[in-house]
């Protein structure tokens, strides 16, 4: 976390925050607020929807932000609006960057916003603090891509020794051993990881040290920690570098894998492939994380639960947003494509087209109550 810490401490200290916070979401002069319910929401009421809505973020959920971003735009226009809504996965450390700095609306990232990051985002929010919902539950998939190979059964300590480069060849017995019907190579592993600051590999990365504390000693970082090694920028990069190699193995979100081989991996007793419920089961276990605002949904995943179904590499990935938007126009139209992704319809968009596991009725209410509490102007 420390590089999060260090990225926002810099861009304070060049006061980009503050020079730019005219044109973000806060503005530079305050007025009265306007009420915390919106006209505008996932069941219509587009009509006076106008302007550009820019966001950015993690690549992970863009194939989601795709069809959300699409399908709302035709509901809007199908009403007499005139909103462009777009969405650049730049990674979740851009993207909240972006946000932070007021380039963008709007952020998705894997990662929540810390507590340096909510504290600067006052700046750009008209005063409030910014907050995260989450919108977007889908499995990190273990991808790899050896000849003759579609699946494997891989525990924790391997996996996290397979990264932090002890495990080195495909037929070594740590791997064979749980794979007796598998004819495993004599062939060097080639570890992928992403290049750019990535909430993928920050819950990639959390899952190993939390489960494997011993093999993996580098801890949750967003930013991978070893020198040397291929690596690609973003989800498709990586997947790229995957499906270009031999021997090659990395981590993306579950609706990328397209056609490489996956890991089932240990749970208790078991061996479980990713799933949308399994990923979904791991959230319904798992508590909300304590010492946030009420508005402020995180959950604090429990990656080493041992549960039946449930797959814990999964990441939560997050919508950042101003608790209050100076510009009326670009608040309204906030919370109504916020309003879009966590209704029941954006929701199964996501599902159908990205394969995510859509928000419990519950988290969706959460999410609702806390874009209503939105104001604007």
């Amino acid at each position: 976390m420390n590089v999060r810490s260090n990225k926002i401490a810099s861009l304070a200290a060049l006061g980009l925050v503050g020079g730019l916070a005219l044109t973000a979401c806060g503005g530079g002069s305050s007025s009265d607020s306007g009420s915390g319910a919106s006209d505008s929401g996932a069941n219509g009421g587009y009509a006076e929807l106008t302007g550009n809505l820019p966001g950015a973020g993690a690549s992970s959920a863009q194939a989601a932000q795709t069809a959300w971003t699409e399908t709302f735009m035709g509901l809007v226009q199908a009403e007499g609006g005139d909103l462009t809504v777009t969405y650049d996965p730049t990674g979740s450390g851009t993207g909240r960057e972006q946000f932070l700095t007021g380039q963008v609306q709007y952020a998705g990232t894997d990662a929540a916003l810390d507590e340096e990051e909510l504290a600067a985002s006052t700046e750009v929010c008209n005063g409030e603090q910014a907050f995260d919902l989450p919108v977007y539950i889908s499995p990190i998939a273990v991808v790899f891509n050896i000849e003759g190979v579609d699946s494997l059964n891989l525990t924790p300590e391997v996996v996290a020794g397979i990264f932090a480069g002890d495990i080195t060849n495909w037929n070594d017995e740590a791997i064979a051993a749980d794979n007796p019907d598998v004819e495993l190579p004599d062939l060097e592993i080639v570890p992928v990881h992403r290049s750019d600051d990535s909430g993928t590999t920050e819950n990639f990365t959390e899952y190993l040290s939390e489960t494997a504390p011993d093999a993996w000693t580098h801890g949750p970082v967003e930013t991978w920690p070893i020198s040397g090694g291929q690596s690609g920028d973003g989800t498709s990069g990586l997947i790229s570098t995957v499906e270009g190699g031999n021997g090659t193995i990395g981590y993306a979100d579950a609706s990328q894998a397209g056609n490489l081989g996956t890991a089932a991996i240990q749970v208790g007793e078991e061996f479980v492939s990713y799933s949308a419920e399994a990923a979904a089961a791991a959230v319904d276990a798992s508590p909300r994380e304590e010492g946030r605002e009420e508005n402020d949904i995180v959950v604090e995943l429990d990656r080493t639960t041992t549960e039946e179904g449930v797959y814990p590499i999964v990441l939560v990935s997050y919508l950042a947003l101003c608790g209050s938007y100076a510009d009326s126009a670009q608040g309204e139209a906030v919370k109504a494509y916020a309003s879009y992704i966590v209704s029941t319809e954006g929701q199964q968009v996501a599902a159908e087209n990205a394969g995510s596991a859509p928000l419990s009725e519950e988290l969706s209410s959460e999410a609702q109550a806390a874009i209503d509490a939105i104001s604007v102007g």
